[in-house]
């Protein structure tokens, strides 16, 4: 493989070139050069006007395989995820059956190994997620389970998140959770408050979600380790965990992109593709997210990819499937927050925080480095289509919409591909 991009503008925090203008040469899976003079290459990407990021990470989606492949499977998430810009994703064991065995671990690493996206496998900490024995965690590290979590479900069990804290530290492993008291939230569809009135549903507060942080905060004081809060959708809940930081607790946490660009008054139309778990919230607690991710509160920002078909779309709202299928839009709705959020800011939460988080190595742009990279055209229109469209699912509000921001290219390694 011998790569040229030209004329790239790098946006890489971390890199000795962040903000130039110049010339990569990629051979044999490495970066050569960086610089301006012109380099013999067996393929030429001419990306003037465009920016070159790190390749971009992706810590929480659903493939749905095995199980459900009809939603979703490994070929066609990872076909979604690099065509969105993503060189790595953490997939959920939410499968059928649940990611719990070393065999399960080893279906997933053996089945995605020849994919341009590396897929990273975590495993459930419950049996079954149920939330009621354990599952072996050890074993599970030992096999190449990148971080356990019970995905979609949180950890209800008091005395099983407990033991958790405890039985990874011997590891050093992390610990996923999407704070929920499901209980408060039963039967609910959407965020609790005046929409809800106003439409009819049932809501889900967002006490549910502040009200298990608490807990686990609790139990991370009491039992030390580390967690990383997933999906976080609140206000209340960033205030929590940024006064949690300041005590030097060990936790990290991601928001979805959907919660940053979307809010309860979205779902007027009761549009079922705006339905999702966590809820939307409303205004107040998505300019929230963005003060957390300024003030670096808010560690990552993830896709919350969750392919559904449309028998669970298609449907009355309150009985409609939760979920946004989310790869590939994630470059046009980041560029959509606009001055809400730098730009220096987002690349950082989609790139070097959540290898960071999982102890991988890291995708710096600089000479000598292995070529982990992610080109995109921040102003070229598409649209998201059956023609488009990688995933094998279409529960998405952008579909069939002109969409600003589009990936060009993905290289990881000695593979790339170029998108038209």
């Amino acid at each position: 493989m011998n790569i040229l991009l030209r004329e790239a503008k790098i946006l890489d925090p971390h890199s000795p070139h962040h903000n130039k203008v110049v010339n990569i040469h990629i051979k044999d899976g490495k970066i050569v050069s960086i610089d301006n003079k012109e380099h013999r290459a067996d393929t030429v990407i001419e990306a003037k006007g465009m920016l070159l990021t790190p390749g971009w990470f992706d810590m929480k989606v659903n493939f749905n395989d095995p199980g459900n492949e009809h939603k979703e499977d490994l070929s066609s998430g990872a076909a979604a995820a690099a065509q969105g810009g993503f060189t790595g994703v953490a997939t959920l064991p939410n499968t059928d059956p649940v990611v719990q065995t070393k065999g399960h671990i080893e279906y997933v690493l053996s089945k995605s190994k020849a994919y341009l996206t590396d897929i990273y496998p975590t495993a459930a900490v419950t049996l079954e997620t149920k939330g009621e024995d354990l599952t072996e965690m050890l074993d599970l590290h030992a096999a190449g389970a990148i971080a356990f979590t019970d995905g979609e479900k949180p950890i209800w069990h008091t005395d099983m998140m407990l033991k958790s804290l405890i039985y990874l530290q011997k590891i050093d492993g992390l610990l996923i959770s999407q704070p929920e008291d499901q209980l408060l939230t039963r039967f609910g569809s959407m965020n609790e408050g005046t929409v809800s009135t106003v439409l009819g549903l049932k809501g889900m507060p967002t006490l549910a979600e502040h009200l298990m942080i608490k807990r686990d905060l609790d139990l991370l004081e009491y039992a030390g380790g580390k967690i990383h809060f997933s999906n976080i959708s609140s206000k209340e809940s960033i205030k929590l965990i940024k006064k949690a930081k300041k005590k030097g607790y060990q936790i990290t946490c991601d928001v979805s992109i959907h919660h940053l660009i979307h809010t309860d008054e979205d779902l007027m139309s009761y549009d079922s593709n705006f339905k999702i778990n966590p809820p939307l919230r409303t205004e107040k607690d998505r300019k929230a997210l963005i003060k957390g991710l300024q003030e670096g509160v808010i560690d990552t920002i993830v896709s919350a990819h969750t392919p559904q078909d449309e028998e669970n779309k298609k449907l009355e709202f309150d009985l409609a499937g939760f979920g946004i299928s989310g790869l590939q839009t994630m470059l046009p709705s980041l560029l959509a927050l606009g001055k809400e959020l730098d730009p220096a800011i987002w690349i950082e939460k989609v790139t070097a925080n959540p290898r960071t988080i999982l102890k991988l190595d890291s995708a710096t742009i600089d000479e000598k480095q292995e070529a982990n990279l992610t080109l995109i055209d921040p102003k070229a229109k598409w649209i998201l289509n059956d023609e488009t469209n990688k995933s094998k699912s279409r529960n998405t509000p952008f579909y069939n919409q002109e969409l600003t921001g589009k990936v060009m290219a993905v290289i990881n390694g000695n593979q790339f591909q170029t998108f038209e």
